[in-house]
């Protein structure tokens, strides 16, 4: 009786010797076994941010756009936006998708796994910004589609009123081959050259505006000016459009920049927080600005420092604080301000509708501000261990790689197409207006 309760005795403390490396078995088998979270939440706000983007693009950019030129050019606008978007989505899902995000340890494209949309399915997922947390990867590709979508229609503004239809199409294939998808990578894919780097781009201040606006500047030089620049009235036909235009522009924005969270979470009301402000901000600016040096604010010049503050705080707004949005938006617009009412003045370029003076150089403003702004300072998220001057520089070189390489691609691309296609219609298409020699029918008819 005694050995055998001693017996029992022992083997009851083996047992429980065994427990800890049993439950680390145990709890290691269930760590296997974790599966990454698809919240509902996250799949449903990303949808709604896709929408959104669209919503910029169609009607948003066309409208703002077509109010800004002359009655006789408002719908070829409408047509080069609209047609734009839609060569850009099958391009996308062509090849842009796999050349931006397509597996690549590259630091320069993402190659061709991807491409045709190679190996997706409805099971495939794409990882958050948290750990553990995914959307669905068709999610994830219709959302960047959307910006691919959208930012060679934003490059048309500085030639509008000029060129040839195919021409715009043309083009934007092949600056959205090489430059756009290219520079996606760089910044956005975790191989990237920036992105290791750690350049901040939070939804694509150079990606999307300084590339944009890049290819803007170098579009209008290699084209020329419109016939009777400087002599003709070429007032905006239509502020009332423009102005519906810039609104739904704002409202779109926020699946921009909202929805480049890739979560409904904290950080997501952070960057809708800062688009709020730093938009109004730069828009009671640049009416300030204009009241003070004219005797009188505009609604041109209200549109005007509403992009402005949207296109400074695209590349800041996940990692800024309001205060920091605020004064973004107070810096950009002055800036901007300058830009369109007198450097381009100076210089004698014919940027249609200042796509470079305000994408361009707002988004240069917002990208290298996004280093300072961060700080914690500044109300950013960065810590007490934020290196700004580091950070900055790593902020400038993601401006001038990106004003290079769009630079160079922009300038082949308009050549190629010139001497292909050619880029202008004829100088009486130009003076009747591309509406009706290009498209065949008016917007207006009186």
């Amino acid at each position: 009786m005694k050995l055998h309760s001693k017996l029992g005795l022992g083997a009851l403390l083996a047992a429980l010797a065994a427990l800890p490396a049993l439950a680390q078995e145990v709890t290691t088998e269930a760590a296997a076994e974790v599966v990454p979270v698809m919240d509902k939440g996250d799949v449903s706000w990303m949808m709604i941010s896709s929408v959104l983007v669209l919503f910029m693009t169609v009607p948003g950019l066309a409208l703002f756009y077509g109010g800004l030129v002359r009655s006789k050019n408002m719908l070829s606008i409408l047509m080069q936006t609209t047609v734009i978007a839609c060569v850009m989505m099958i391009v996308w899902v062509i090849y842009g998708y796999s050349f931006a995000f397509g597996g690549s340890t590259s630091p320069w494209w993402g190659g061709t796994a991807k491409m045709f949309l190679g190996g997706v399915t409805v099971d495939s997922m794409s990882a958050t910004f948290s750990a553990g947390y995914v959307i669905p990867e068709y999610l994830f590709i219709v959302f960047q589609m959307t910006f691919a979508a959208i930012t060679p229609a934003l490059v048309i503004g500085a030639f509008a009123e000029r060129v040839k239809f195919k021409a715009v199409l043309a083009f934007s294939v092949l600056w959205g081959t090489f430059s756009y998808f290219p520079i996606a990578h760089m910044v956005w894919d975790a191989n990237g050259y920036l992105f290791v780097k750690g350049a901040i781009d939070f939804a694509g201040g150079t990606v999307v505006h300084i590339n944009a606006g890049i290819a803007a500047l170098v579009g209008c030089l290699v084209i020329g000016k419109r016939v009777g620049y400087g002599k003709d009235n070429m007032a905006p036909h239509s502020m009332v459009m423009t102005m519906i235009g810039a609104s739904m522009l704002w409202v779109g924005w926020f699946g921009f920049n909202v929805g480049s969270n890739l979560e409904a979470n904290g950080g997501a009301t952070l960057a809708m927080i800062n688009t709020f402000i730093a938009t109004a901000a730069a828009t009671l600016t640049w009416c300030a600005i204009e009241g003070m040096a004219r005797g009188k604010a505009s609604m041109l010049g209200a549109a005007s420092g509403m992009v402005a503050g949207l296109v400074a705080v695209t590349p800041a707004c996940g990692t800024i604080g309001p205060m920091g949005a605020i004064l973004l938006g107070l810096i950009v617009s002055a800036v901007c301000y300058v830009f369109v009412t007198s450097v381009k003045h100076k210089f004698g370029y014919d940027d249609s509708l200042d796509v470079f003076g305000i994408h361009g150089i707002g988004g240069i403003i917002g990208a290298v501000l996004t280093g300072v702004f961060s700080a914690a300072a500044f109300g950013g998220v960065k810590g007490d261990d934020y290196a700004m001057g580091a950070q900055l520089w790593v902020q400038i070189e993601g401006v001038l790689i990106t004003i290079v390489w769009s630079g160079v691609v922009s300038f082949i691309a308009y050549k190629l197409v010139d001497i292909t296609i050619g880029l202008r219609v004829d100088s009486d298409t130009e003076r009747q207006g591309l509406d009706l020699i290009s498209h065949g029918e008016q917007a207006y008819h009186s």
